[in-house]
């Protein structure tokens, strides 16, 4: 496994981390859940991001007890905060009040004394965005988080935000976007933002769900115990999934999988590390097998030409991020 620092930070993240969206207290039980904790430290994964809103609490929850079993030290946790944990005014979005009630809520369901990275899930316009960055400032002054960022945030706010911090507050080291061969909105106004101020991408769904494995295949009804054939969690990849246009671009990556000798995931995820600003790819698994085979992508360097084929064969398949 290859480490690379996050943004302009000190801080070094595992290429490939572990992400517990749709798995961890949803669909993964305890035992699952460890063995798939296991895995990613036998295969050298150190980041591991999750947020107060998946499950309900739960895959914080769950986390709190399999990673207690790690040395602290040995991790980078990632959590988030924005997106309702109640049904009051107050129990959403990044209020100095939300913000600070939810970072204890999640140290006790996490069963640690400190946050790694603490993530403002949304942006919240409804919220001063100053407010905001001074309630973050003042949690890394308090010792809860380490450091903070962001996920899905304009570029402009981003630029806003590095400007209101200056030399004062503790200002975002990273940026969790939703990117991949299929999802490229990222490269026209926030990753030129990023870029300019330092500032890591960690990123979601960088096998878009499983549509990058080469699972789903052109012609052929969904797998069995596949997520796009799951009710618990395909509301996001049914429709795609079934896209057959979209399955035949990701059929014919195969050739430059084969010729790169890897898999497709694999290709899948070493294109998205080579993109510059990129620190890791946030991945999701089932089974413990997928981590093992999702780790290897670390270290794989892909050549010019082939960064063009890929292009070449992937880019009328791709599709913008309008729902964020």
């Amino acid at each position: 496994m290859k480490y690379r620092h996050l943004g302009n930070s000190g801080i070094k993240l595992s290429e490939i981390g572990l992400g517990g969206w749709l798995t961890f207290g949803r669909v993964a039980n305890q035992q699952t859940g460890r063995e798939l904790i296991d895995q990613a430290f036998d295969c050298g994964i150190n980041f591991f991001d999750t947020a107060n809103v998946y499950a309900n609490g739960a895959c914080e929850t769950m986390w709190g007890q399999l990673l207690s079993r790690h040395s602290r030290s040995g991790f980078v946790l990632a959590t988030k905060v924005y997106f309702p944990m109640g049904d009051g005014p107050n129990d959403r979005g990044l209020s100095r009040k939300h913000i600070m009630e939810q970072v204890d809520a999640s140290l006790t369901r996490l069963n640690t004394d400190y946050i790694d990275l603490y993530q403002c899930h949304r942006f919240d316009a409804s919220t001063p965005l100053e407010e905001t960055l001074r309630a973050m400032d003042d949690l890394v002054h308090q010792g809860k988080i380490l450091y903070w960022g962001f996920s899905c945030w304009p570029a402009a706010e981003i630029r806003r935000t590095m400007e209101l911090c200056g030399d004062r507050l503790y200002a975002p080291i990273s940026s969790q976007p939703h990117y991949n061969m299929l999802m490229r909105d990222l490269e026209k106004e926030d990753l030129p933002a990023c870029r300019e101020h330092g500032i890591g991408q960690v990123v979601f769904c960088p096998l878009e769900q499983g549509l990058l494995t080469g699972k789903y295949k052109p012609g052929q009804p969904l797998p069995e115990n596949s997520r796009a054939s799951d009710e618990r969690q395909n509301q996001w990849i049914r429709d795609r999934a079934s896209d057959q246009h979209t399955l035949q671009c990701i059929d014919n990556l195969h050739s430059v999988a084969a010729e790169v000798g890897c898999t497709l995931s694999q290709l899948s995820l070493a294109w998205i590390l080579a993109t510059e600003g990129i620190t890791s790819c946030i991945t999701g698994a089932t089974r413990p097998e997928q981590i093992e085979e999702n780790s290897k992508a670390s270290g794989i360097k892909l050549s010019k030409d082939q960064l063009a084929r890929i292009d070449e064969i992937i880019m009328p398949a791709t599709f913008s991020n309008n729902q964020n």
